[in-house]
């Protein structure tokens, strides 16, 4: 039987699908891409925005109305914070959460046994442990995700996650080692370790982010190891300082800012200010070689003013962020901030965005040109075009370049000749 996933949302869920296909290739299922004929096609969801549901919804119902004789499986973030909505999707054969996706295999057994329609999402607990989960590859990549975090416990006042992800848990050590050993052997050069709320990784344990970062370094098949989003006031010093000693680190840190301007900082609960972000940066800079800072920041979260907004934008501005995310507030139901409504209208609110990923552009357009002429070791992942590989340098910067020979997984010294800003590359 043939099985195709389509993939919303985050990196943890781009884990997840990987996750799942595996469990199906493992019982004799063959995985192809949803473009192509399936009996199965499992879509898995995200759910932090509006937008992300619609899409959902939508690719809901096109799957099925392109194959009415295929299954559609629902799964991932959005049944497991609206399973009433999710339900209402008539379209998906079997819908499932987050929580359970490990159950995808028992699932399509029992539907292929009776063809009746199939709703099974459980409910995240307060003293849930982490989910068994690992995986042997990452599709034909030599750089893998791997999720050793999952659920949040801070409550912003805007996010939906802790409803569709529960409380933080994390994966063991020794489950870690085991699958980064494995993953290594299998080919994979880079890990990125990702999680809900990664910089909470081993909270009420006797561990922390560091020895995860520590086992990645410690594989000797292990080339890179590179960290996901991270929340900024759980990156203390005494973390920089232990991170530091280790080699194989990448020193590029996504720090989530949301906004550069303190009222709605506060307003957003979350839990630093600009100044402390500010800090921050300035000591990841100034520890770690070539480090770049990226980051995700929204515009017209409820009650930002005009004030507000052009505070975020010049604090954007100073930090030079070498890459951001801009995108609009959408409010979530369930949410605290929900209750006040949504005081910015979207098309102020589109204007807002569309100035702020102006100035990040131009100041990613600087920071490429500024690499013009340098030096740096890029690992190459994939031919792009014939003849046309591209990389990443160890801070994330996209590198192409024409070779004759396959440079897929080999790491080589580079020199940037271009920049393009609207290819997002730099060329050697």
């Amino acid at each position: 039987m043939k099985a195709a996933f389509y993939t919303l949302g985050c990196k943890v869920n781009q884990y997840e699908t990987e996750y799942m296909a595996e469990l199906l290739k493992n019982a004799g299922f063959e995985i192809v891409s949803p473009g192509e004929d399936a009996d199965f096609y499992i879509i898995n969801s995200c759910t932090v925005t509006a937008t992300a549901d619609q899409k959902t919804r939508q690719n809901v119902r096109k799957f099925k109305r392109k194959h009415p004789d295929s299954a559609v499986i629902l799964t991932g973030c959005m049944p497991q914070a609206f399973p009433e909505s999710a339900n209402e999707l008539i379209q998906a054969d079997i819908v499932l959460s987050n929580k359970n996706n490990g159950d995808i295999l028992s699932l399509i057994n029992r539907y292929l046994t009776n063809k009746h329609r199939i709703v099974d999402i459980e409910k995240h607990e307060k003293n849930d442990k982490f989910g068994k989960c690992s995986i042997e590859n990452f599709g034909e990549r030599i750089r893998a995700f791997v999720k050793i975090e999952d659920g949040c416990d801070r409550f912003c006042s805007y996010c939906i996650i802790p409803m569709s992800r529960g409380r933080v848990r994390s994966k063991s050590l020794g489950d870690l080692k085991d699958e980064v050993r494995i993953l290594g052997e299998n080919g994979v050069k880079e890990i990125v370790l990702v999680g809900i709320n990664l910089s909470s990784y081993g909270k009420g344990e006797d561990f922390d982010l560091v020895d995860a970062v520590k086992i990645c370094n410690e594989d000797k098949n292990i080339m890179r190891v590179r960290l996901g989003s991270l929340e900024p006031d759980h990156i203390t010093d005494d973390v920089i300082d232990r991170l530091s000693a280790f080699d194989k680190l990448c020193p590029q840190f996504h720090i989530s800012l949301q906004s550069g301007c303190d009222t709605t900082l506060k307003n957003m609960n979350r839990h630093y200010t600009s100044d402390e972000y500010r800090g921050l940066c300035d000591k990841l800079r100034g520890t770690f070689k070539d480090a770049t800072i990226t980051t995700d920041v929204m515009v017209g979260f409820n009650e930002e003013s005009e004030e507000d907004f052009y505070k975020s934008l010049s604090f954007v501005k100073d930090i030079k962020f070498e890459k951001v995310h801009v995108f609009p507030y959408s409010q979530r139901e369930g949410t605290a901030a929900s209750k006040k409504g949504d005081s910015v209208s979207k098309s102020e609110k589109e204007r807002r965005a569309s100035i702020m990923i102006d100035e990040c552009e131009k100041i990613r357009s600087e920071y490429f040109e500024s690499l013009i002429g340098k030096e740096f070791k890029v690992l190459f992942e994939n031919e792009i075009e014939k003849g046309i590989y591209q990389g990443y340098t160890k801070n994330y910067v996209p590198v192409r370049i024409k070779s004759s020979t396959n440079l897929v997984g080999q790491e080589l010294t580079v020199k940037i000749k271009t920049a393009d800003v609207n290819s997002d590359c730099c060329f050697a």
